[in-house]
């Protein structure tokens, strides 16, 4: 029976939950119970575990592992070799069950640029922007740009990624004012 995604020759793709449209390039492995939403672009040994939920209209670059108990909402870009953690207290010698470990979102629009490290149990905001090589330990607000080792918000970004001032039109026609420290649109 043809699958109405693609996987490629060298790539492995053990669920049964992978939306249309998507394509798995080679040394990529999505396993058994991990869920791919549709029009998404998993990278070159890339790693989708058991557990994981990766919504629709998503890119893994090259070299992305997504973690059991990580959430990837629609829209999410992860950069490559963007590094997702899922366990706080690592140890070879305990073995935890898949509710031990701590979640992570990542909301709708969010991006993770390349080489930036998102510890566990933080969420990502709508649309926010973690800078490359970034290291975030704490959650980020929607709209938020943030980089450094740790992550400081430096500023706001658009749904279209270019930087922003909340009360001004972006390039791209959208407006957004900040209200009780957080962005909407307006």
């Amino acid at each position: 029976m043809e699958r109405p995604f693609f996987v490629h020759e060298k790539g492995i793709c053990d669920s049964d939950d992978v939306g249309e449209e998507t394509r798995i390039w080679a040394f990529a492995h999505v396993m058994k119970g991990a869920k791919v939403g549709s029009h998404c672009n998993i990278g070159e040994c890339s790693f989708v575990e058991t557990g994981a939920v990766v919504g629709s209209h998503c890119t893994l670059k090259n070299g992305v592992s997504v973690w059991d108990r990580v959430t990837l909402e629609d829209y999410v870009f992860l950069g490559p070799n963007a590094v997702l953690t899922n366990d706080l207290l690592p140890r070879c010698r305990v073995k935890k069950e898949a509710d031990e470990f701590a979640p992570t979102l990542f909301r709708e629009g969010s991006t993770v640029g390349a080489n930036a490290t998102i510890v566990c149990g933080v969420t990502v905001g709508k649309n926010a922007m973690v800078g490359a090589g970034s290291v975030v330990t704490h959650d980020v607000s929607d709209h938020a740009l943030v980089y450094g080792n740790p992550a400081r918000q430096h500023g706001w970004v658009c749904e279209c990624g270019r930087p922003m001032e909340p009360g001004e039109d972006c390039r791209c026609g959208k407006k957004y004012r900040l209200r009780a420290g957080k962005i909407e649109e307006i």
